[in-house]
């Protein structure tokens, strides 16, 4: 199995060892695991320049940057996305990486390989806001078209794992078992939902009827996807 993880944040709090936690649990030594630290890994904010959109990936100002984290992420079985909340949201690091990405999502040029991929969303805080953050990543994993996407956020009542008490840690290694079965049974297994192949379907009309981007027009129409093609 192939797993990319992103941190979107540097530093190993609680986010991170319950990321960890999730790879002891999923991963033996056949496993490869990516690993890409926010923003060590990728620096650059998203200038809105359009230029991936209209122009092709590759010519976005930070394409060195992002591509390493996009062979990554297309090769990977399973995508993990984490951070800790900030604001009830992610951190700004990934969420500046997450827009980079804005020409997969499926009104643009899905990545076909995302639609038989699961993905798994992880927040902590010391007291709310994980199901927004879960939620932000979530619905960016969605308009990729990954067709599985498992969450979990925790709020751990402090500022540091090592301030976490015994009990709560016991409950998440409890609750992180739990998810990892779950995880496990479906990497392999993922196929897209209802939603997403009428929501496929509805962006395929959207591109028949569109020319305000020759670039993501002509992307469907070279994967078949304009006359009854689909990427899974």
């Amino acid at each position: 199995m192939n797993i990319t993880v992103i941190y979107g944040v540097m530093h190993k709090g609680s986010t991170y060892h319950i990321v960890k936690l999730f790879l002891n649990r999923l991963t033996d030594d056949s496993d490869k695991i990516d690993e890409f630290f926010l923003p060590r890994d990728m620096d650059q904010n998203c200038c809105g320049c359009f230029s991936c959109f209209l122009n092709g990936e590759n010519t976005c100002p930070h394409f060195d940057k992002v591509h390493p984290i996009a062979e990554s992420l297309e090769k990977a079985d399973l995508i993990i996305l984490s951070s800790p909340v900030y604001v009830f949201s992610i951190s700004g690091q990934l969420k500046s990486l997450l827009d980079h990405f804005g020409y997969q999502w499926m009104p643009h040029r899905p990545n076909k390989t995302m639609f038989s991929k699961v993905g798994l969303v992880i927040s902590t805080a010391a007291g709310a806001g994980m199901k927004k953050a879960n939620q932000n990543m979530k619905d960016n994993l969605f308009y990729w078209g990954v067709p599985k996407i498992y969450s979990y956020g925790k709020a751990v009542e402090a500022i540091g794992w090592e301030n976490i008490s015994h009990e709560k840690k016991n409950i998440i290694e409890r609750e992180v078992n739990n998810l990892s079965r779950k995880i496990k049974k479906s990497v392999g297994r993922a196929r897209p939902t209802l939603k997403t192949k009428i929501l496929f379907s509805i962006m395929g009309l959207m591109q028949k009827k569109s020319k305000w981007n020759p670039t993501d027009r002509d992307y469907w129409e070279k994967n078949g996807w304009l006359t009854g093609g689909r990427p899974w």
